[in-house]
């Protein structure tokens, strides 16, 4: 838990612009019980219908559930797609800088959802080619935009905002104004993309830019894309089996994934470059920005569909892959401040000369209720029994352990009750 709890109190609001593709993402959920009898595939018996904001929408998306102020900086058509996509966008609170485009159709993914199971998505997309006018306007407005930002990522879906002419003024914008700009591109051609602070290919897509067989080490890609395009850091995200991070001097850094189970690697790489987003914006360090992301990434592959990570999931996350029975220490308060933000908890006030007595298990099993809330027991002493502190940490009810001073304060996190327990009386606070 120590390793990365102190990162926790370091991620702060940040105001970050994501320029890219954005697409309407509609789902039809439903039940199929049967085959149809006109063709070989099930019938779905609607339920429901729900419209996200997809492609660098879900970058926007995951940045917004990890605390940062976010800009969405795109193209969307006049069609019905596009109004939604906006009403989205607006509903979970990012600021638009979206261009109308008059004859830009607006991309739309549509999925149908039988049970858990994909059955067929059908997609409502065609080529655009932007006009040097309109190209040359949004170019124009990049320099008024871009300095009031903390962070810039580019989300390429390749669906034709990102010309040539616009990614190159937006990364010389940012380098000139010494602001890290994020790159997740959608070509085999990574030079449209050079000058970034961190470029984050998928495998796919760096073994195409590199040119190399499937079977060439990738170590050996990395160097041959360091070749050809000039950028600080190099990503390359493996989906579930998680990233590695080169360095222009010939080193990397791998970060499996430690997924429970994996269901979906959808929108693993945007939840991954929207967590970095955040740790670069507040000057985290790349190793242990990477690690943060794949944990994140880690968490988005056992959703279905694109899902939205929240810090204090991935909080919840580094406790269980760096955790000591539950049991932490004052400088370890920022990450299980974060775990708990937002959840509904109980704080217990224990002695250091406590027993575990029938009184104490009963007041421990009244308080957690049905087990919905998490139990944080705090210990009101440095020096306490080590073996019935993890006797205590053994229970299934009791969450976390607190062993530092008397005054446990959380930032965040406001428990729903406390109590004290000494003498065998539990006490409301």
């Amino acid at each position: 838990m120590v390793k990365l709890a102190h990162l926790f109190s370091r991620l702060q609001k940040k105001k970050i612009l994501v320029a890219g593709d954005f697409v309407l993402d509609s789902y039809i959920f439903g039940k199929s019980k049967r085959i149809s009898p006109e063709a070989p595939v099930p019938v779905v018996l609607v339920d429901s219908t729900e419209s996200r904001s997809g492609g660098a929408g879900n970058v926007v998306l995951n940045l917004i559930s990890l605390g940062a102020d976010v800009t969405a900086f795109g193209l969307v058509g006049l069609d019905k797609a596009g109004e939604s996509l906006k009403n989205n966008l607006k509903k979970e609170g990012a600021h638009l800088a979206l261009f109308d485009h008059p004859t830009f159709p607006t991309p739309e993914k549509v999925r149908v959802i039988a049970g858990h199971q994909q059955v067929v998505r059908v997609d409502y997309e065609k080529s655009f080619v932007m006009d040097l006018n309109f190209e040359e306007m949004v170019c124009q407005e990049i320099p008024k935009i871009v300095p009031h930002y903390d962070l810039v990522a580019i989300s390429d879906y390749a669906k034709g905002f990102l010309t040539l002419k616009i990614l190159r003024t937006l990364i010389d914008c940012c380098r000139g104004h010494s602001i890290p700009v994020i790159c997740d591109p959608k070509s085999s051609d990574l030079s449209k993309y050079s000058h970034s602070t961190i470029l984050k290919p998928n495998l796919g897509e760096a073994y195409a830019a590199s040119g190399l067989s499937s079977t060439a080490p990738l170590d050996e890609v990395a160097r041959t894309i360091f070749k050809k395009v000039e950028c600080d850091i190099l990503y390359i995200t493996k989906s579930e089996a998680g990233l590695s991070i080169f360095y222009p001097d010939g080193t990397c850094e791998d970060h499996p994934v430690s997924a429970r189970q994996v269901v979906d690697g959808t929108g693993a790489g945007d939840t991954a470059l929207a967590m970095l987003a955040v740790c670069v914006a507040n000057k985290v360090s790349v190793s242990d920005s990477g690690s943060l992301a794949n944990i994140a990434a880690s968490i988005s592959v056992e959703k279905i569909g694109c899902a939205r990570i929240t810090l204090s999931q991935v909080a919840k996350r580094c406790i269980e892959l760096h955790g000591t029975a539950k049991i932490f220490t004052p400088d370890q308060l920022p990450l299980v401040d974060q775990a708990l933000c937002g959840q509904n908890f109980v704080m217990l006030e224990l002695p250091s000369s406590f027993e575990i007595s029938s009184g104490l298990l009963k007041a421990i099993r009244s308080i957690s209720n049905d087990g919905k809330k998490d139990l944080v027991i705090s210990l009101n002493s440095t020096k306490f029994d080590e073996e019935r502190v993890h006797a205590l940490a053994s229970l299934k009810e009791v969450s976390y352990i607190n062993v530092g001073p008397s005054q446990l304060s959380f930032s965040s996190a406001v428990p729903e009750s406390s109590y004290s327990f000494d003498f065998n009386v539990l006490v409301k606070k």
